[in-house]
């Protein structure tokens, strides 16, 4: 632990923290989800921490239950994407030739549309469920990754023990998973924490447009919307899930840059 920087400690901290809150959530909330416990827009009190909603529920239990939506929708989408960027990308950089031309131009393709606008229309001729969430966002960020992996991969690529597998007539498979893969973690793992912040932004942003999740189910971007109103007139319910959307992304790119700073550790010695 006394390698562990500060700022590492404490994005790790948050991190935890928002992920068991998301584990725990219906012991940890107060009330449930869409219960009307109060009259709209309380403040502050014993009774409820943050105060209530637009219609009156309790805006903490809000908060923790919108938490495990977004974290769960980030994180499953982060995985998609990387799982199949990673591996499309790994494959065109060992296969070459005609195959990497087409795969490249197609990424390049949908990397051409902005992918907000590309979700929104999906989304408008889909039923908007969070498998069908996590699919639309998984597959559009997976191109993303693509462009990453198959970088790394095609410098890798080259190496003498990549080369060595084979003459050793080692399949593609091998190659990818046993000579490719472990030798690619490094830049994967931090830009994970990148893909997963920008997840949580894009399913926020989603939400917020109407085209997330859908209410009475809360995600912090829904909660922001349903909220948005009381801002004029002084109220800081909208302001809670922002906070916590900036915390959890200062915290898990404290985490990246620390597991980036690990995984380099060729250089000077550093680790």
């Amino acid at each position: 632990m006394k390698n562990i920087p500060i700022s590492a400690m404490i994005g790790l901290f948050f991190t935890a923290l928002y992920f068991i809150a998301a584990i725990f959530a219906p012991l940890l909330a107060p009330y449930g989800m869409a219960e009307v416990v109060g009259d709209v827009w309380e403040p502050s009190s014993a009774e409820f921490l943050l105060g209530t909603d637009n219609i009156g529920r309790d805006l903490l239990s809000r908060m923790i239950y919108g938490g495990r939506t977004t974290i769960f929708i980030a994180t499953a989408a982060t995985i998609l994407s990387f799982t199949l960027g990673s591996v499309l990308g790994f494959f065109a950089a060992v296969a070459g030739g005609w195959v990497d031309q087409m795969l490249s131009r197609f990424v390049d393709l949908v990397m051409s549309i902005p992918t907000l606008i590309f979700a929104l229309v999906v989304l408008s001729v889909m039923p908007v469920t969070v498998p069908v969430l996590i699919l639309v966002m998984g597959l559009l960020d997976s191109t993303r990754v693509y462009r990453l992996a198959r970088a790394v991969a095609v410098d890798i690529e080259v190496m003498d023990y990549v080369e060595a597998a084979r003459l050793r007539g080692e399949k593609t498979a091998w190659i990818i998973f046993r000579e490719i893969l472990p030798n690619a973690l490094s830049p994967l793992v931090a830009e994970m924490g990148l893909r997963f912040i920008f997840m949580v932004l894009f399913v926020s942003t989603l939400s917020f447009l109407g085209l997330g999740i859908q209410p009475p189910e809360a995600d912090w971007g829904g909660i922001v919307k349903e909220n948005k109103d009381g801002i004029v007139y002084g109220i800081p319910a909208a302001l809670a899930p922002a906070f916590a959307i900036a915390t959890l992304a200062i915290s898990v790119n404290l985490v990246a840059d620390w597991v980036l700073n690990r995984t380099t550790s060729l250089k000077g010695g550093r680790g």
